[in-house]
């Protein structure tokens, strides 16, 4: 049987992805396609940063993308980064796979 896949990425119109370097993770190149996401109330449960948060449309999309998540894969640089940003619990409730061409 089949299975499905998911695909979820925040990319710019322009094709920015991420920085190169974990420093610049929370420049404005970044920041501003995310925006959206830091008010959710979702968003807000899942990394931390502070109670309370907005609920409505975009609040559910997002619950209901990560709730049908099987396995996140992500960049060197995204755990890089996200490991000195995230809780103590990392965000990720399901097996992470990182992919990169550097050796570890």
């Amino acid at each position: 049987m089949a299975g499905k896949v998911f695909f979820n990425v925040s990319m710019s119109l322009d094709g920015f992805v991420a920085p190169k370097s974990p420093e610049d993770l929370m420049g404005r190149q970044w920041m501003e396609p995310q925006q959206w996401i830091f008010p959710l109330r979702y968003f807000r449960e899942r990394l931390k940063p502070g109670e309370g948060g907005e609920e409505g449309r975009d609040n559910n999309i997002l619950r209901e993308t990560f709730e049908r998540i099987g396995a996140s894969i992500m960049g060197k640089r995204m755990i890089d980064a996200g490991e000195k940003m995230w809780p103590e619990e990392a965000p990720f409730s399901t097996p992470v796979f990182v992919v990169t061409h550097e050796k570890t």
